[in-house]
């Protein structure tokens, strides 16, 4: 079997059930942890509201220390912003995810998704760099962080060796290039795979967890 079928097949397969496995694993994690009744007395019952509220208010540093975190917020968003584009926005991903699900939706011009590739590399850059030159980040970075940045940067690389089409191409079923296509797909699938069980889990939990505190606060009468 051609690596391409192979990783169309069975590599998808096995990459999106240990997604699925993974995040069931960590949801079970997370519900299975004994929560502490609290005894007082509920201030506030609009706890939908609270945590809508932290995590809209957690999209931003607090202002004591938005000064001092601005660099980092926005290469933040840079990247987050730029991979949703490069993600969502480009043809051969949409026809991607419509092969899976049958779900389609317009694609953005070409500009606009060079726009997002370069605002991605800019935020991994930074990432790996404010990593590698700051003392406090070098000390507590695990393997888990490097292991996270180098899936998250694999894609990247190699969905630029598979651009030879023009961007509004439609993605052929049978490629050019097989062997380039398997490896992008392949890269993908590594990081489908680790998202539930490494830090890259927050694409999910940050929003589980900011809720979570939200209508805490909520409950207790307090702003998060």
């Amino acid at each position: 079997m051609p690596l391409l079928d192979l990783v169309r097949t069975w590599g998808l397969a096995i990459s999106l059930s240990l997604f699925v496995l993974g995040t069931a694993w960590r949801a079970y994690a997370i519900l299975r942890r004994p929560a502490s009744r609290d005894l007082s007395a509920p201030r506030s019952t609009a706890l939908a509201a609270g945590a809508v509220r932290g995590i809209v208010r957690r999209m931003w540093h607090p202002a004591s220390l938005r000064r001092r975190a601005l660099t980092a917020t926005i290469f933040g968003y840079a990247f987050h912003v730029g991979l949703a584009i490069v993600f969502f926005g480009f043809v051969p991903h949409i026809a991607f995810v419509q092969r899976l699900t049958g779900i389609s939706w317009p694609a953005l011009p070409g500009p606009v998704f060079v726009a997002g590739v370069a605002l991605t590399y800019v935020g991994l850059g930074y990432a790996i760099a404010a990593r590698l030159t700051s003392p406090v980040l070098r000390m507590l970075s695990t393997f888990d962080d490097y292991l996270s940045w180098l899936l998250t940067a694999l894609p990247m690389v190699t969905g630029m060796a598979v651009l030879s089409l023009p961007l509004a191409a439609r993605y052929p079923l049978v490629p050019d290039r097989p062997l380039v296509v398997a490896l992008h797909l392949l890269s993908f699938e590594l990081l489908v795979a680790w998202l539930p069980f490494g830090k890259l889990a927050h694409a999910f939990l940050a929003f589980v967890s900011r809720g979570t505190t939200g209508a805490a606060f909520a409950r207790k009468g307090a702003t998060p």
